[in-house]
């Protein structure tokens, strides 16, 4: 059974009013390679900071071999950590640069060369340690890092984005000699990433991490395979994410056709969201074996594979990945075996906003008064139900009764499901045709067909 080294309970931090991390509780084993990963902002380098002791918690917990950290200053941790732009020192030769923290330590001079000698060749460098620093490559100075790290023997080993200012081959290249080292060290490694492909590649457990909460976790093969939710499906390579109808056990309805699934306990006739991936989708030439048609719109050269989007005879866009490649305009028929059908959960299928009765035609919600009929006392707490298509989004800002901002946009084969934060940090979710870019600002106004207001504890 697998040793618990470090265990984080119910850990959170601010910074002012910018909740970073939210309620987090995750346990490392000893040995393992488990990467945090996540979009920029997504709060997994402040988690690293806080195991590594340069941050505290606003609240919660780290434990290391059972023992609370909280007051234990990062040099007395038995942790070191490699960061992205390296820290070596310029002024010393790398030999200096990997004995440093034993020199802190007065470790005999005979074992510091021991020590050093062992790490330079378990980083491939053991010619190098009279070589000034700054005469190496970005990927030499890298090894580098690592060896200071690991020649005082920590417990884990912790890495923030250490790859990330390497060139593509360089980095891969690293990836393959990080797993080696880890093989060879047998310690615990906490990695730090953004790169989906290196957080795969690389890990024995991925944590996925959005707006300062776990997401998912699991192995490489779990979360690219059953991605619990649409973020982590479109975040973790590419992605045929769908409207879909779970109509009972291992039967499924989307892009307006019937499949065969896997998956059940969902209920019958119940809203889900479908992931397909694009390498999943087949083409037949077999009409007994067809479940339907589609017509070739593009068809790209990716190095091992062609990328395809197809339009499918229901008026659905699909991505689609194969070794052979299709013409455009092209009449293909195409099928998709069970197993490869996820289907998930739909985490709302509407915005559920807080709100407030003003008056028997207004209810006030997100700051601003909508004409919606409720029938309850005024001052009554209330739960404003707006469908996602009811949420109209302009493009000047000054027109809509609220401003905000596009930040995350999920194409779902025949429109957008985007995610707008508003000026005050509220989400709202929309559907549409109307292509937006992240980032960009938007007026935000309302179609009040279908809105309506109910008791919150309904």
């Amino acid at each position: 059974m697998a040793e618990k080294i470090i265990e984080i309970k119910h850990l959170s931090k601010s910074f002012g009013d910018k909740s970073v991390l939210k309620d987090i509780n995750l346990y490392i084993n000893k040995g393992e390679f488990i990467t945090l990963l996540g979009p920029s902002g997504c709060g997994k380098t402040t988690l690293l900071r806080m195991i590594a002791g340069f941050l505290q918690p606003d609240e919660g917990s780290i434990l290391l071999g059972g023992k609370e950290l909280a007051g234990t200053p990062p040099h007395l941790r038995p942790l070191n950590t490699v960061f992205q732009r390296y820290a070596l020192f310029p002024h010393l030769d790398v030999y200096d640069n990997i004995a440093f923290g034993l020199k802190l330590k007065k470790v005999p001079q005979e074992e510091i060369d021991k020590r050093v000698r062992r790490v330079l060749k378990l980083v491939a460098m053991s010619d190098y340690e009279d070589r000034d620093v700054e005469t190496l490559s970005g990927g030499q100075q890298q090894r580098i890092a690592i060896a200071r790290a690991i020649v005082n023997q920590p417990e884990v080993l912790l890495l923030d984005e250490p790859l990330a200012a390497l060139d593509l081959k360089m980095r891969k290249d690293m990836q393959i000699e990080l797993k080696e080292m880890h093989k060879k060290l047998g310690i615990t490694f906490i990695y730090v990433t953004h790169d989906q492909e290196e957080a795969l590649t690389l890990s024995d457990t991925v944590v996925v991490l959005n707006e300062g909460r776990i997401q998912q976790i699991g192995t490489p093969v779990d979360i690219y395979n059953e991605p619990v939710n649409c973020f982590v499906a479109d975040f973790i390579g590419e992605s045929n994410i769908l409207k879909g109808r779970m109509l009972r056990d291992r039967r499924v309805a989307f892009i307006k056709h019937e499949f065969d699934c896997v998956d059940e306990g969902f209920g019958e006739d119940v809203p889900v969201d479908v992931v397909v991936r694009p390498e999943d989708i087949y083409f037949t030439t077999d009409p007994a074996r067809c479940q339907f048609r589609a017509t070739v719109n593009s068809c790209i050269f990716k190095g091992v594979h062609y990328e395809m989007w197809v339009d499918t005879d229901t008026g659905y866009e699909l991505m689609i990945q194969d070794y052979d490649p299709y013409p455009v305009g092209s009449e293909v028929m195409l099928y998709i075996d069970p197993d490869d059908i996820q289907v998930m959960r739909k985490e709302r299928t509407c915005n559920n906003l807080k709100g407030k009765v003003k008056d028997d035609d207004t209810v006030e919600a997100l700051g601003v008064e909508l004409p919606v009929r409720s029938g309850l006392d005024a001052g009554t707490d209330v739960t404003v139900e707006i469908p996602f298509e009811s949420v109209d989004l302009l493009d000047n800002v000054d027109d809509g009764l609220l401003s905000g901002e596009v930040y995350f946009i999920l194409y779902m084969g025949d429109h957008y499901h985007l995610t707008v934060k508003t000026d005050d940090g509220d989400l709202l979710y929309v559907d549409t045709n109307d292509i937006w870019d992240k980032g960009d600002l938007v007026g935000i106004n309302f179609k009040m067909d279908g809105v309506r207001a109910r008791l919150s504890d309904e």
